[in-house]
């Protein structure tokens, strides 16, 4: 009987906990030998969208589904290795956005209308998710705000993928060599949505706009459920087309990393992370979110993609709401019985 070779696979993906498993080989991919590049998401995006480099990668939700829809050779699997509230990730100038009275979020929210708000790119996931919230929850609604796009603290950044938005979107780049940290800071923006924290975070002016995130954030998750999904893992097709069994057996890794990571959580003999209060923080969450609460698959996760796709419609990034179903490689959809 002849014995087939593994496959020769190359991950890039973000050194996570629930990834880390994996990338230290305490969990197997079945049939492949893996190599685990452990890289930023933002040049991993950018070498696989730009030049194919990977076989498997994570990828921003947005970009992906941007990319999908324009044919890439790109299929993804319901395995989500970042996720994020994203409440946190809105930025004022208070000499120019006034810290609301109390902790009234809403009136916070309602501040942004008719201001300027800096976002690095249109399509960035968290982005995405951060208008749509607004527009959802507080009634802010995308158009009501004018854009700049730009480097967050570097100058010369651009769309990942071109975006062709209709001219009720005010949007336009910030001058060269100028960064949008920099605009924040000294008033020529009044917000900023991003990802990453601006250097001028904490300096001066600019904070977050919301005086308490973490509240805010349990509240939205006990209001809609949702734990918003930031990333996706994709396959090249050069890859897939050929082997697609990999499709379950990187699922089936990806779920057995991520146990070993709520392993490490649970763990009271010594702590495995350097936090004091890890395991505690661990129960709160479970308490509020349920055991599985970084849940992979695309049933455990139907309304959060839903709600995402219609979002990336609304705000015109693809021209039609995707069906959870048809993102995802179908071998990763039915599950087996014994």
């Amino acid at each position: 009987m002849r014995i087939m070779a593994p496959l020769s696979l190359t991950l890039a993906c973000g050194p996570y906990d629930r990834t880390r498993a994996l990338a230290d080989g305490r969990v197997a991919v079945a049939g492949a030998d893996l190599k685990y590049l452990p890289l930023d998401p933002e040049e991993i995006f950018f070498r696989m969208v730009s030049h194919g480099e990977f076989d498997v990668c994570e990828m921003s939700l947005a970009t992906y589904l941007v990319t999908r829809e324009k044919g890439a050779p790109f299929i993804g699997i319901p395995v989500f290795p970042s996720r994020l509230f994203r409440h946190t990730s809105v930025y004022a100038n208070r000499d120019r956005i006034p810290e609301a009275d109390g902790d009234d979020a809403a009136a916070a929210a309602r501040a942004l209308e008719g201001k300027t708000v800096g976002v690095a790119e249109w399509q960035l996931t968290a982005n995405v998710w951060i208008r749509g919230i607004l527009a959802d929850q507080y009634g802010v609604p995308v158009e009501s705000v004018k854009y700049r796009t730009g480097g967050l603290n570097t100058p010369g950044r651009h769309e990942k993928v071109p975006v062709a938005l209709p001219g009720s979107i005010d949007i336009s780049p910030i001058p060269a060599g100028a960064t949008l940290s920099g605009l924040l800071a000294a008033g020529e923006i009044d917000a900023m949505y991003t990802p990453r924290a601006p250097d001028s975070h904490g300096q001066g002016p600019v904070t977050r706009l919301f005086k308490d995130t973490r509240a805010e954030e349990e509240r939205y998750y006990a209001d809609t459920g949702i734990f918003p999904i930031m990333h996706v893992i994709v396959i090249h097709e050069r890859v897939y087309g050929q082997n697609p069994w990999i499709a379950r057996e990187l699922m089936k890794a990806f779920t057995k990393a991520k146990q070993a990571a709520y392993d490490d959580l649970t763990a009271t003999a010594a702590l495995r992370l350097s936090l004091p209060f890890a395991r505690e923080e661990y129960e709160r969450a479970v308490a509020m979110m349920g055991a599985d609460y970084w849940a992979y698959g695309v049933e455990p996760n139907r309304h959060v993609l839903e709600t995402f796709a219609r979002y990336a419609s609304a705000q015109h990034l693809v021209s039609r709401e995707f069906a959870p179903g048809e993102l995802f490689a179908p071998e990763t959809g039915d599950e087996f019985v014994i």
